[in-house]
């Protein structure tokens, strides 16, 4: 009872404020009964609750900042370097013109703690209001060798250790108050099965601390039970765009809690399916892949459209070849405030079409946030 009374809590709060509680209830929550359905958010009185001041918050940005191939693109020559003698940290650059980015590392292992600490303090610097989100560590999502069988329940196998390790990264950014969402992705071939619906409970139940997002790429997951069992849950569906091919999710706009989460991962049909854990040039290519203005023109009418149902909604671009992200996160930002963004010099010469929609930041000291 005290668990389903947590979870409706909960999700009835913006995910900053309960990031901020997370480390500290966390011992306060018994084991659920695997049958268990939290409720949605109820009074806590039998009274009729005063009205609240509704907020809807778009956050806008890309899936990661450490690529080499930003290097001269987004971040100024040298910047990404690690044998570089930068003065100035990647994220500090990097949240001068976006509110959020996406934790990847923390998908490959657990994030450190220390890593964590260091990039709040990084942004805290130069814009108080970013916050992450992260991934969740792949031995939740995927089969170790999700390259050569599908990934289900029988197959995902983490330990006590990668859940111990996997807290500790995300309780360092919950405690900073800096963890917007916690990113829940599975492969395209985790099915809507009875075996894995069990599987993702328990896995929702296990993470229930955090403001959770899941994302689903087989179509099975799009029906209208996932969506009510989320919505009883609190937890987020993410709507993404990726190339449609057999029974790969298709776009949508779903809203299921209070966290409203869009990924576009990139068109590039062709170069979809190559080996992402090869040692060539080519496991970038999935995700290089520029999106339209009229392509986003699409996306932006969804995003408002969740944001008009959400608390806060996170946009997160992962086309990251070449700061491809960056190029349309910005975009995404003028379409939907209306006006006019900043945007790296190095950047604009790259792409010399954002010209259309945004001014070059001329250094640090000159650069604010619009």
């Amino acid at each position: 009872m005290r668990a389903k009374l947590f979870e409706a809590i909960v999700s009835h709060f913006p995910p900053s404020s309960c990031a901020n509680l997370a480390p500290a209830l966390r011992l306060q929550v018994p084991p659920m009964e695997s049958s268990a359905q939290p409720r949605l958010p109820q009074p806590l009185l039998n009274e009729t609750p005063s009205p609240q001041p509704q907020f809807h918050q778009i956050r806008i940005g890309t899936a990661g900042w450490s690529y080499k191939d930003w290097d001269g693109i987004f971040y100024p020559p040298g910047l990404i370097s690690s044998t570089s003698r930068r003065k100035q940290h990647p994220l500090e650059y990097l949240a001068r013109f976006f509110d959020t980015t996406e934790i990847n590392t923390s998908f490959y292992g657990p994030l450190k703690p220390e890593w964590a600490k260091l990039w709040c303090r990084k942004v805290a610097a130069v814009n108080k209001n970013f916050l992450f989100t992260a991934k969740l560590y792949r031995a939740f999502t995927h089969s170790p060798i999700a390259v050569m069988e599908p990934t289900s329940a029988a197959t995902i196998r983490p330990t006590d250790d990668d859940e111990a390790r996997t807290r500790e990264g995300l309780d360092a950014l919950a405690t900073e108050g800096r963890l917007g969402a916690l990113l829940i992705q599975f492969p395209v071939s985790f099915k809507n099965t009875s075996l894995n619906r069990e599987y993702l409970d328990r896995l929702l139940r296990q993470f229930i601390e955090y403001p959770r997002v899941v994302e689903v790429r087989h179509n099975s997951w799009n029906d209208a039970a996932t969506l009510t069992a989320f919505t009883q849950k609190g937890v987020g569906f993410c709507n993404i765009d990726q190339p449609v091919l057999g029974r790969s999710l298709a776009p949508t706009e779903h809203v299921t809690g209070a966290t409203g989460y869009v990924r576009l991962h990139g068109r590039n049909y062709e170069n979809w399916f190559a080996d992402r854990d090869s040692d060539t040039d080519n496991r970038n290519d999935r995700y290089n892949y520029l999106y339209n203005e009229r392509e986003l023109t699409g996306w932006k009418d969804r995003i408002e459209s969740v944001a008009e149902r959400a608390q806060t909604t996170y946009v997160i671009t992962n086309n990251h070849f070449e700061s491809k992200a960056g190029v349309n996160a910005l975009e995404l930002k003028a379409m939907i405030s209306g006006k006019r963004v900043q945007a790296p010099r190095t950047l604009i010469e790259k792409y010399p079409e954002l010209r259309n929609i945004a001014d070059a930041a001329e250094d640090e000291d000159q650069l604010t946030l619009s």
